[in-house]
């Protein structure tokens, strides 16, 4: 398996250089807490993943047949490169946590862009870019990355300006808070309180919503927001429950309280605008799905980890988001 990350330098000179018209929902950001052993080939790390049976899961994936990689310029442009450039995360913990140890990256986003570059590539190939909340349109419009796998959600206004493939997951909004907090249990305990959530993402909608009572602490990432918690200097963190698992694994200083609620929130596979790409990606995905394979890479880096025993069910492929 072949796992890069992509030069830092390149990606900073692109977010300079770059204007946005609608910054995106927020990547999960949160600071590493990774205790892989320094094989990288444990059975489980500190953050509770199995990785002999993540990497099981991902070296397991099908593999398209040549006549239907070469049928489609994206995917025959990414062949030819010999490896998927990927936008994504390098720090969410269920989601795309890479490994100091061995610089892979491991996590249900991480896993499915493994696959999908198995699928093209007939062997794992990706490399890994960093992307942020300001710079996502921007890497697939400037085809700086071939596809962007980072808690992406899917609204009309990102898809004006890039094409989504999908949906893969779904996730309501969710309440962090302090351990030792017991005054607030739901959503409606947020009214008089300070919220923390990312800014430019749904979360600040949703707060305005259905905690209009409630000060909007708008921060620029997940690990400002989550600190904002835990220093006291937010009562509450509220953003896609799937998001805020990231925090609770092994830490015992924030809790999740509380029922999800609010609109559900499509992530989407983002992928560079008038290109033949979507329909290639959501036929590969729906294999994904209906093989058992989703189901298998979600239990291994979500459930196990975080407690929760059956799989959700996965969202429509192809649904239009309104």
């Amino acid at each position: 398996m072949t796992t890069r990350l992509a030069s830092r330098s390149s990606l900073v000179a692109v977010a300079l250089a770059a204007t946005l018209a609608l910054a995106a929902c927020s990547p999960e950001e949160e600071p590493a807490e990774d205790g892989t052993s320094a094989s990288g080939t444990a059975a489980a790390t500190d953050t509770g993943l199995d990785v002999e049976a993540y990497q099981e899961i991902v070296d397991n994936g099908a593999v398209a047949d040549d006549a239907v990689v070469e049928a489609n310029e994206w995917a025959s442009a990414v062949r030819e490169a010999g490896v998927l450039s990927v936008g994504g995360t390098e720090t969410s913990t269920l989601f795309s946590l890479v490994d100091p140890t061995d610089g892979t990256a491991r996590g249900f986003d991480a896993g499915l862009s493994q696959l999908l570059s198995r699928y093209i590539l007939g062997e794992v190939g990706t490399e890994l870019s960093q992307v942020t909340v300001d710079t996502r349109e921007d890497l697939l419009e400037n085809n700086s990355v071939d596809t962007i796998l980072a808690t992406y959600s899917i609204t009309p206004e990102r898809a004006a300006r890039v094409a989504f493939a999908g949906p893969y997951y779904s996730s309501q909004s969710a309440i962090l808070v302090a351990a030792d907090n017991e005054n607030i249990t739901s959503v409606e305990d947020l009214a008089g309180t300070t919220v923390a959530t990312q800014a430019a993402s749904t979360g600040v909608t949703v707060i305005e919503e259905f905690a209009p009572e409630a000060e909007v602490l708008a921060l620029p990432d997940h690990e400002q927001a989550l600190a904002a918690v835990r220093q006291g200097r937010a009562d509450a963190y509220v953003i896609d429950q799937t998001l805020l698992l990231n925090a609770v694994v092994g830490s015992e200083d924030v809790k999740i309280v509380g029922e999800p609620f609010g609109p559900a929130d499509s992530y989407g596979i983002g992928l560079p605008p008038d290109s033949d790409a979507v329909e290639f990606v959501n036929t590969w995905l729906q294999q994904v799905i209906d093989d058992g394979t989703w189901e298998e890479l979600w239990q291994v880096t979500i459930g196990n980890r975080t407690g929760v025993d059956e799989a959700p069910a996965p969202p429509t492929v192809g649904e239009t988001i309104s």
